[in-house]
């Protein structure tokens, strides 16, 4: 396999340390209570405003808060408390039922109403429109006491969930094929940036790059949150000099561009997340993004792209697209990735075999907290059993055999894949719409018809992902008893918080509204593409059959395939045939422009100035940049929450 120069240099970037601490005291639970009830309602809040939360800030800024205490307290916080404030600031900002939020609009939705699909939605998701529930907005209320129970159970066993096949996977791609994992390095420097004493501050740059990203975010956050949200509570129309989610540029641009999107998005943390990406997926992303513009007119001409009509703006015309092409052709490009990396897995693992030492399996190095390589392969089993009871309870008349296939053949097979993946290239792998292709067998082979099986917990899952966070621990240098600990302590607190900000901000106003920009503009897109899939499993002529073309999944199997074939023949870099596919997924496009510019700055500016040194200086600047733009995303947070809660209490 090609070894990309870029991904290399990600490769050295941090070497497991000799030591390991658990890192969980009395700090760290107070830091985790600070984050559920005081982050939390933040994120959330902006999530529904500009489209992201404040995950990364809220860990920063806790961080930051607790260090300063412990100075003054005369005393440090060390790394492994560090790392274990950030793990659990992550855990703590999942806020779970958020998920609730956008049930409640989905069953209310235009798009369900469209489709027919209202009186298909299960109960046990959210109550039928003219619940008094819905009417009055509140989650205090009997109809929503299954919904809430199903997910609290849910979350339950998947926080179990994460010490099972993923760190499995975790100990045989790490420990025994030492795979580099070359994306886990980027997530560990952030918090051994703030982890460093008030002696290496004064010599070290970790800090001072902290610090001016920590101002940018601050200075960007004021004219692109904290003045709208301040501006909408003092005036009948709040002042947005940076529109938000974009600049809507598609209706000026039909006449030469028929059926493309255009607009663009004014985001500066995209711009460095470009600086921290590897710079060929980015410049691939634009590359699909360059293909695409100048399909889409050839496309309209021929007829293929049929349901788009002028006047649409984005959401539309994306829709449109997808419907009519993009849905086959991205399923086509999955597969031909899928296909990719299964050859890949295959080609290296052959390699390797007669010199891998499995005994590692069960001798982990020592100091880790490494728990029993059995234990986690029990609890695998635990916790798949557990979700295929639960379907089984919920889904009665769908086919049983479906819910172990997913849990025990395709879910270990899927998951080395991709653990395999990271730990080579850094890239996340999934095979597309195997579950959606599942539901639909089951209803035309073996009688099912309905949509419940849509929410339905079913115990297909992808663990490569977890692999990269269980060497970020590692890389640390933080004991993984300590994050069991942590997982416990943190689960409540979710829970409880995430129901009562929940609660809150959906009194404040109907989710989705004006209130809540980001919300009224996407969530429609993403109920129609959602419910389309599900109209699959639905006696008639379902909408999915009719967007669902094989010739284009063939055309994407054989565009993926052939790209890849080139970019080998001529030694480019793989990384650039996912960006690519990324910039061919037709989703929401405007961002990709200042990834790029982003991207460019880091590698012709940033890396010749600074040289490999900037690898590491990127995402510590990226993650003071999140902590500034939190910062004010919570002051506006705070404002708004606080005169609106006045407002009602008036009256």
């Amino acid at each position: 396999m090609y070894q990309d120069k870029e991904l290399q240099e990600y490769r050295d970037l941090l070497q497991p340390p000799t030591e390991f601490e658990q890192g969980f005291d009395w700090k760290t639970i107070i830091g985790a209570i600070f984050i559920g009830f005081l982050m939390m309602p933040g994120s959330m809040y902006l999530q529904l405003v500009i489209g992201q939360g404040i995950g990364p800030a809220a860990r920063w800024v806790t961080i930051i808060l607790f260090a300063e205490v412990a100075k003054r307290s005369y005393t440090e916080l060390k790394q492994q408390e560090v790392f274990l404030l950030f793990y659990m600031a992550g855990a703590a900002l999942a806020s779970p039922f958020s998920g609730l939020l956008w049930n409640q609009y989905l069953v209310q939705s235009d798009a369900a109403k469209m489709l027919g699909l209202t009186e298909f939605i299960p109960t046990w998701i959210a109550p039928q429109p003219g619940s008094e529930a819905l009417t009055e907005r509140t989650f205090l209320h009997q109809d929503w006491l299954i919904p809430i129970l199903l997910l609290v159970g849910a979350q339950l066993v998947q926080r179990i969930d994460h010490f099972g096949l993923g760190y499995a996977l975790y100990r045989l791609t790490s420990d025994v094929e030492q795979l580099p994992f070359p994306m886990a390095p980027v997530g560990a420097l952030g918090t051994m940036a703030l982890a460093e004493s008030t002696e290496d501050r004064k010599s070290g740059w970790k800090w001072r790059i902290f610090s001016i990203g920590g101002v940018i975010g601050l200075a960007f956050g004021f004219f692109y949150i904290l003045l709208p949200a301040l501006s909408d509570l003092l005036f009948e129309e709040p002042i947005r000099l940076i529109p938000i989610p974009w600049i809507e540029l598609t209706r000026h641009t039909e006449s030469v561009l028929p059926a493309v999107a255009t607009g663009l998005q004014f985001d500066l943390t995209l711009v460095f997340v470009g600086m921290v990406l590897p710079f060929w997926a980015v410049i691939g992303g634009l590359i699909g993004l360059v293909v695409t513009i100048a399909a889409n007119p050839i496309l309209f001409d021929l007829g293929i792209l049929h349901r788009w009509k002028p006047g649409m703006e984005t959401v539309e015309t994306v829709f449109a697209n997808n419907f009519d092409f993009y849905m086959s052709f991205g399923i086509g490009l999955g597969l031909a990735i899928a296909i990719i990396g299964i050859w890949q897995v295959i080609r290296s693992f052959r390699s390797k075999t007669g010199e891998l030492d499995f005994s590692k399996l069960f001798n982990p190095p020592a100091g880790r907290g490494d728990i029993n390589f059995w234990l986690s392969i029990g609890i695998y089993f635990f916790s798949t059993l557990a979700y295929i009871l639960i379907c089984r309870w919920l889904v009665p008349s769908f086919p049983w055999v479906f819910f172990l296939i997913y849990g025990f053949v395709y879910t270990p097979i899927v998951s080395y894949i991709s653990a395999r993946m990271e730990g080579i290239v850094g890239q996340f792998v999934s095979l597309p719409f195997v579950r959606e292709a599942s539901f639909i067998a089951g209803a035309k082979y073996f009688g099912y018809s309905g949509i419940e099986i849509w929410y339905a917990p079913i115990p297909l899952h992808n663990y490569g992902e977890a692999t990269v966070k269980f060497r970020e621990i590692e890389l640390t240098g933080t004991n993984l008893r300590g994050i069991i600990k942590a997982e416990f302590f943190v689960f409540p607190i979710v829970i409880i918080a995430s129901l009562l900000f929940s609660q809150f901000l959906w009194k404040l106003a109907p989710i989705p509204s004006a209130s809540y920009p980001y919300a009224q503009k996407i969530w429609h897109l993403q109920a129609l593409n959602s419910l389309l899939l599900q109209s699959s499993t639905l006696e008639g002529n379902s909408l999915f059959y009719q967007a669902l073309s094989f010739s284009y999944v063939s055309s994407g199997i054989g565009l993926g395939l052939i790209m890849y074939a080139l970019l080998s023949v001529f030694g480019l870099p793989v990384m650039l045939i996912y960006g690519v596919v990324r910039g061919l997924g037709q989703s929401t496009p405007h961002g990709i422009i200042l990834e790029v510019v982003g991207a460019l700055l880091g590698r012709y500016f940033f890396l010749k100035k600074y040289g490999k040194e900037w690898r590491h200086y990127a995402p510590v600047l990226l993650a003071g940049f999140s902590c500034g733009m939190g910062l004010t995303g919570m002051l506006a947070m705070g404002c708004t929450l606080i005169l609106k809660s006045l407002s009602q209490l008036a009256y």
